[in-house]
């Protein structure tokens, strides 16, 4: 790291006596939890079971496979947008142990009760310093940040489209001209990060939150990359649920799910429930009825789609397994051109 770098970075870390605010982590648990069972209850209202236990009976596992298969595609795409959001700001590891994180933060993401359970091994994992750390987080952070930018673009481009039933070449320009309304907001809210902290007090939340995106306010074009690495991956996203949908039968267009799946996943990142279960099957059921889509197909491919984040969370756990010390991994050095500021 240079050291401008070092400066911008500095006094990011909470303060050490600072009080510490919020629900008890058990209460916290048994609130979430009961949301979980409320909402679950919501998605199921109305679902005719014998519907339901017959259309389970008659999935097409080979559509649940390839679904799956893109599944984890898009789990490895994503560790690699990680990475190159990481790389050049002090994290110079091959590609490959990224994305052996990236999946051990989705096994976590399934086992721990917060939301951010996940993110925050993500970034313990990745350096073995409490500075280090931070830093990690700050890379955790805005990954998690150009990913809900692309979910914004990819949702709203598809339903503007959809609303004003444009062709291929309208769509494309709506997308174009989302994405650089998302890369320009970024630019600017970044370049501003310093100037944004002399609104906080030394200990506020809001300044420990903007002073761990510093480091990007020397490398912008990192996060319009990462933007661009996120579209990548919320199409593939989204290309896995209709894959996992066409188990059950149910055939609609793309730019369908387009614009379903993240709404639903911008809906499965609130930490109300637990693994985004009823968020999850409550969202399909709300967005595919407009196609025609019964409740019970709805709940289905939500519980196919669970279970193939299921066994990805699985695959991370075997990761986390196979290597428990974090320290084991040896840097592979920066990449060609890393190290050169963009």
């Amino acid at each position: 790291m240079r050291p401008d770098e070092t400066e911008l970075f500095r006094g990011s870390a909470s303060e050490p006596n600072a009080p510490r605010r919020g629900l008890p982590t058990w209460l916290s648990l048994v609130l979430r939890l009961a949301a979980t069972i409320a909402l679950m209850a919501w998605a199921l209202r109305g679902v005719e079971w014998h519907k339901l236990v017959d259309l389970v009976s008659r999935i097409d596992w080979r559509w649940w496979t390839a679904g799956l298969a893109i599944g984890v595609l898009v789990q490895v795409i994503a560790g690699i947008r990680w990475a190159a959001l990481a790389r050049p700001i002090g994290f110079p590891y091959s590609a490959g142990l990224f994305v052996w994180r990236f999946f051990e933060g989705s096994f976590f993401s399934l086992c721990l009760p917060t939301s951010i359970g996940g993110d925050v091994v993500k970034a313990y994992r990745l350096a073995d310093s409490t500075h280090g750390r931070l830093l990690a987080g700050c890379t955790v952070l805005a990954d998690r940040l150009t990913g809900l930018a692309a979910l914004g673009v990819l949702a709203g481009g598809t339903i503007i489209a959809r609303e004003l039933a444009l062709g291929l070449a309208g769509t494309v320009a709506v997308g174009a001209g989302l994405l650089l309304a998302a890369i320009a907001v970024f630019w600017l809210v970044v370049g501003s990060l310093d100037r944004l902290l002399r609104f906080f007090p030394e200990p506020h939340r809001a300044r420990q939150f903007i002073s761990q995106l510093l480091p990007y306010q020397l490398r912008p074009n990192l996060m319009t990359r990462a933007i661009g690495w996120s579209l990548i991956v919320q199409m593939g996203g989204a290309v896995s649920v209709a894959l996992i949908a066409r188990a059950i039968g149910v055939k609609l267009p793309l730019s369908i799910w387009f614009a379903v799946v993240p709404l639903v996943a911008l809906a499965m990142v609130l930490p109300i429930s637990i693994g985004g279960v009823g968020v999850r099957e409550g969202g399909l059921a709300m967005l595919l009825a407009p196609s025609g889509i019964p409740s019970e197909q709805a709940v289905a491919i939500g519980l196919l789609w669970f279970l193939c984040t299921i066994i990805c969370g699985l695959i991370g756990g075997g990761l986390f397994l196979l290597d428990r010390n974090p320290q084991h991994a040896a840097p592979a050095g920066p990449m060609p051109g890393d190290q050169v500021a963009v």
